[in-house]
């Protein structure tokens, strides 16, 4: 590849305002290429209240209305699945948004090769919807397509066999494929038949950062995510109650579906005085909760990478996570990180009361986590792993790697 590529990333989730989490990911891969060179614009689906066309650290993002303007609900929230299965309007919405963006896509193609300024690589971000939404498109359409899979599009692949076929279509119309963690890439791999390589998006160093201002005391237990049974919050509520733990407060940042479900379990379990629900924080005001955390903990089950196990462990604090999936890539103990089986609710609490039992031992850990994370996520880094693949993808042929 001579020279910085020109590049369309197409995607449903990717932040509405400055600061939002949805989709930040996407984002700060956009921005550290364009430090490395490279030209990026995005292209996303129309939600209510957004502008058609925004900017966000420079980058340009076209917002693409598939329906109504109130009827825009399907992207950001992390809940497309659930509202495509739940209603005929949800599947009328989701149809209206893969015709919608494929039409976009290749509208945009169009206009930057008129415009003499062709992009080199469309980047889809996740197979379903993105990349289901350009199956079929012929490389006289589209320059060539690298598609990377963050988590739920794999798992509703693997869960979902009538998927298959559709998911093996998809990837292998892309000249490179990735994913974001080990896991996720052996699982693609195996049930589309083509290599995918492992390469996980940045995270913003400058926001998650241990030099921050720390506080002078860190304080208890951090739970981060989605409150709903993949997340394993439920298996936090019942180790937090066990002996060892009765003197920890745990503050729980999220939202979700199983929400009142689980504040009355905690109720049953005596620990309403040491629980704080704080609801969904943006990035900005997440990262010093992070820091002032002894411990955060992830008890999830099939967690594509664990984006919340970066962010807590660049800000210097362990983490103690379930053995599973995309969570054995970030979640090292032979880098500060305590892993436990996935269920073991007696580990979990031995886990927590070990870490926060001594701040040495946890200040420790959090320094060795926090230089692997660096090492691996950091803006940079991530840049020259992805401007590789855009040159493999750019030259028509790939070394093949087994997952």
């Amino acid at each position: 590849m001579s020279g910085a590529p020109r590049l369309l990333f197409v995607t449903h989730n990717v932040p509405r305002f400055t600061g939002d989490a949805a989709g930040s990911f996407v984002l700060r891969l956009a921005v550290a290429l364009r430090d490395a060179g490279a030209h990026v614009d995005i292209l996303a689906p129309g939600a209510p209240g957004l502008a058609a066309h925004d900017e966000l650290e420079g980058i340009d993002i076209e917002r693409v209305a598939y329906a109504r303007d109130d009827h825009m609900t399907l992207a950001y929230t992390g809940t497309m699945a659930e509202a495509v299965k739940g209603s005929w309007s949800g599947r009328l919405a989701f149809m209206q948004l893969l015709w919608a963006m494929r039409r976009a896509t290749a509208r945009a193609v169009s206009r930057a090769r008129r415009a003499g300024t062709p992009y080199d690589v469309v980047h889809v971000h996740w197979w379903f919807p993105s990349g289901l939404a350009l199956l079929g498109l012929s490389g006289a359409t589209l320059p060539p397509r690298v598609i990377t899979m963050h988590g739920s599009d794999v798992r509703l692949g693997a869960g979902l066999a009538p998927a298959h076929p559709i998911m093996r279509a998809v990837l292998k119309g892309a000249a490179v494929r990735t994913a974001v963690s080990s896991w996720l890439a052996a699982t693609a791999s195996r049930i589309a038949g083509v290599p995918v390589d492992v390469s996980p998006m940045p995270v913003d160093i400058r926001l998650f950062d241990a030099a921050h201002a720390q506080p002078a005391a860190r304080r208890g237990v951090l739970f981060v995510g989605r409150l709903n049974a993949q997340k394993g919050i439920g298996d936090l509520l019942e180790s937090m109650a066990a002996p060892q733990c009765a003197h920890l407060a745990l503050d729980i940042v999220g939202d979700g579906p199983d929400e009142q479900s689980l504040r009355a379990r905690a109720t049953a379990l005596g620990l309403d005085k040491r629980i704080t629900w704080h609801g969904r924080l943006s990035q900005q005001d997440l990262a010093p909760r992070y820091r002032q955390a002894e411990v955060v903990v992830i008890p999830s089950r099939g967690e594509g990478l664990g984006l919340v196990a970066v962010e807590a462990q660049l800000c210097g604090t362990p983490v103690i996570a379930y053995a599973d999936a995309g969570l054995l890539d970030v979640v090292q103990p032979a880098h500060g990180g305590t892993l436990v089986p996935p269920g073991d609710i007696a580990a979990l609490s031995s886990a927590i009361a070990a870490v926060v039992s001594s701040h040495d031992v946890a200040n420790t850990r959090g320094e060795s986590a926090r230089q692997h994370m660096l090492t691996t996520f950091s803006p940079a880094a991530v840049a020259e792993r992805y401007l590789s693949h855009y040159a493999v993808a750019i030259g028509g042929s790939r070394v093949e790697r087994t997952a």
